[in-house]
């Protein structure tokens, strides 16, 4: 078949750069000192012999990440770099990821290297024996297990432009089995761009049977962990694989297929047998080094060559028959590996060819890349670019141990930074992000439908769940967030339920509300917008207002809504109470925004101060929100005869808002243990009379100490739909309260969370 000239056909193109990716990363875990660590694999991470995104490989030291599936290169790094932080957040606080792929110094005893503790018996004891096999030590090597599948129409439309197959599962086959040996043949570029393991710790070798380091990549020769020179494999056919492997395992070189650990392997079934019904779905690429520079092992530019390598694996044709194209190119692969890596390659000329090639086939095609590529291709002439040559240079100043612990650290430092945060979904809110770390923490499958939309698709086994914003889930009717979006309706609700709300009036324009003026004018009242949350556009006023005053906190409350409430204010302390399944599951005392004097800074210099703190942010990306010297802020101070310059006196408390939205810069602090009972039932019949599952509602009470005896003792000011959640994971001060987890408990039941 001429896959180059079917691959420039115009029905091809516009689907040559579709592809799926799947990363599986390795990393021993170490002290912060650079030790291999002692422990187990953490506990809180759900259980290993099911998890989809963290693992143990060989010993019970190296963890192994797993993304799912993906149709892009920022979607895989985005998980790859959650399931990232997540593993880092849940390991001990003095261990971190070592991010070499050869292992830091192993124990001066082999049998002190730790076998993975898992529940299956069968892995246990294929482990036991890969170790007398091979020895522990060279287990210890971690590395990039980069999973690459051809677009699914891109595969169709290949076939379609072919007469010599006519079953497109035998079309895939003989496709991926000309990719499986190009690869073999021309993967030693990739070795020399990203071979990242030129020198080896302390105990790793013997002293009789080892390289003469530095190299480019100690793991990917034959030093490394790969078969005894007797398992060889035909990649003629998938006939002539599945043959030689059956015969390596009956003649016990192997003990089972996946004991050959070949630099790629076809994917489609659990055993090679299955391939010839399933078809090669995809190939696994098991020669990537880790990249120490980056966090998470690899980057996106090496991921996007990587996809323009495959394809240019597709465009071009072997020289040699099938055995003698492999045998040549495991030759170079293993010369390339073991050069020093400051010093050209001896492909050189071979390697500007591959890249002359891709660079042809990127204008023939029309390709985004070209300067990528570029900029890789220079690198063969520059070998002090490449990773491994960066290593050497940082050795030769301060030695490889050093260099690792101080960019494990480094990474350490960032998984630790925005605790809040999750790596990759950070646009999101933060609710949605700390549900999904802890998804992904148990061992819930995770995928994220619509990031602007905050929808996430849940599975556990057979148990599917959709939430959206964190905990608007299928456990509520659809009825319960409309009533509660609607406070004038949520007010006559719980009014005809029996519960204390605040009286007042919906007004449907600011010519009518102004009109009310009089009636409001010497009372304590509440100007705010009927539908809208995070206490936007609400203004208090507790004595005498002006009309100036009372138009300005219409005007603000307009902006927000087509219609607006006036209500009674009612004296006391704001606290709000978190509902989940009929269970107060947390209850926050919301100060409003303020700052306390010193005696000689103002009032706009105290704010500037609080708000250095690094858990306040903009725009609800961080659990507390920065304090705002905008007109309400001012209105609020006029009301206390202040301005912005003003200078409180030492220990005075300034209140720049009437509302304790922590949205508008209020502190939280949980009071959930010293809240009485009363209030927590009180809530959840309110909750239970809105007929919602999840809710957050907002309570007025003088004292939360004492019981609740007569309705003069609270009022219900508000219910949420929708109610923030990270406000009390990370509260200003008292204890965190976990409500994401509260959540996946809520949806699995059956799961131990």
């Amino acid at each position: 078949m001429n896959i180059k000239k079917m691959m420039a056909q115009e029905k091809v193109q516009p689907f040559l750069l579709q592809a799926r990716y799947g990363i599986e990363k390795e990393s021993q875990r170490v002290t912060l000192a650079g030790d291999l660590v002692h422990t187990d694999h953490p506990q809180n991470v759900g259980d290993r012999s099911f998890h989809p995104y963290i693992q143990t490989d060989f010993a019970e030291t190296q963890l192994e990440l797993i993304t799912p599936v993906t149709e892009s290169v920022d979607e895989v790094l985005a998980y790859l770099e959650a399931v990232h932080d997540v593993a880092q957040r849940s390991m001990n606080e003095d261990e971190m990821m070592w991010p070499f792929s050869m292992p830091p110094a192993l124990p001066e005893k082999e049998e002190d290297i730790q076998i993975a503790k898992l529940e299956r018996h069968a892995d246990v004891l294929y482990r036991r024996y890969l170790a007398r096999e091979y020895g522990k030590r060279k287990q210890m090597v971690s590395g990039i297990h980069f999973n690459f599948e051809y677009g699914l129409d891109l595969v169709h439309q290949l076939f379609l432009a072919q007469a010599e197959e006519t079953s497109l599962e035998t079309f895939k086959t003989r496709l991926y089995m000309k990719i499986a040996r190009n690869f073999l043949r021309y993967r030693w570029l990739l070795t020399y761009l990203f071979g990242a393991s030129p020198l080896s710790e302390e105990r790793y070798f013997d002293e009789e049977d080892r390289p003469k380091e530095p190299v480019r990549s100690i793991r990917t020769s034959h030093y490394g962990y790969v078969n005894k020179p007797d398992v060889q494999v035909s990649y003629e056919s998938l006939t002539r694989y599945s043959e030689d492997l059956a015969e390596n395992v009956a003649q016990g070189r192997l003990s089972e297929e996946k004991e050959f650990y070949a630099p790629i392997r076809m994917r489609g079934g659990k055993k090679v047998a299955d391939l010839f019904h399933t078809g090669i779905r995809y190939v696994e690429l098991r020669n990537i080094d880790l990249n120490p520079f980056d966090r998470v092992g690899i980057d996106a530019d090496e991921i996007e060559f990587i996809h323009l390598f495959m394809l240019y694996l597709l465009w071009t044709e072997e020289k040699l028959s099938a055995d003698e194209w492999v045998a040549e190119g495991n030759r170079i692969s293993d010369a390339v590996s073991l050069e020093h890596p400051a010093e050209p390659t001896a492909y050189l000329a071979e390697g500007q060819e591959i890249f002359a090639e891709m660079l042809e086939m990127i204008d023939e095609l029309d390709l985004a890349g070209k300067e990528l590529v570029k900029s890789y291709q220079a690198w063969l002439e520059h070998p002090e670019e490449t990773l491994a040559a960066k290593i050497l240079a940082l050795d030769e100043a301060e030695g490889q141990a050093v260099v690792a612990t101080k960019l494990g650290r480094k990474f350490y430092d960032q998984a630790h930074a925005h605790p809040y945060q999750l790596a990759g979904f950070q646009e999101m809110e933060l609710s949605t992000q700390n549900l999904l770390f802890d998804a992904i923490q148990k061992g819930i499958e995770t995928e994220v439908l619509d990031r602007q939309d905050q929808f996430v698709k849940l599975q556990h086994g057979a148990h599917q769940e959709l939430v959206k914003n964190g905990n608007m889930t299928s456990k509520d009717t659809y009825i319960a967030p409309l009533l509660m979006a609607n406070k004038t309706v949520t007010k006559t609700v719980l009014a005809r339920a029996g519960f204390r709300v605040p009286e007042g009036e919906t007004f449907g324009s600011i010519e009518t509300a102004k009109k009310a003026y009089p009636r409001f004018a010497q009372k304590a009242f509440v100007i705010k917008p009927k539908s809208t949350n995070f206490g936007l556009g609400i203004t208090i006023f507790k004595g005498t207002t002006s009309i100036n005053d009372f138009n300005a906190g219409l005007t603000l409350a307009f902006g927000e809504d087509s219609e607006v409430i006036i209500e009674e204010f009612m004296p006391g302390t704001e606290y709000r109470f978190f509902v989940i399944d009929q269970k107060v599951q947390a209850v926050l005392l919301r100060i409003p925004a303020n700052v306390i004097g010193d005696g000689q800074r103002t009032i706009e210099a105290l704010v500037a101060e609080k708000n250095a703190d690094p858990l306040r942010g903009n725009n609800h990306r961080s659990p507390l929100e920065k304090i705002q010297l905008g007109e309400i802020e001012k209105l609020m101070l006029k009301g206390q005869g202040l301005q912005v310059n003003s200078v409180p006196e030492k220990g005075q408390q300034v209140f720049l808002r009437e509302n304790s939205n922590v949205s508008t810069g209020g502190d939280s602090i949980d009071v959930t243990d010293e809240t009485h009972e009363s209030y927590k039932q009180l809530a959840i019949d309110a909750v239970a009379a809105l007929g919602a599952a999840i809710s957050g509602v907002d309570l007025i009470i003088p004292d939360i100490h004492k019981p609740y005896e007569t309705k003069a003792d609270y009022g219900i000011i508000e219910a949420n739909f929708n109610p923030m959640m990270h406000m009390h994971i990370y509260p200003y001060a008292g204890k965190s309260r976990r409500l994401t987890l509260d959540v996946l408990r809520f949806l699995y039941p059956e799961m131990t969370i």
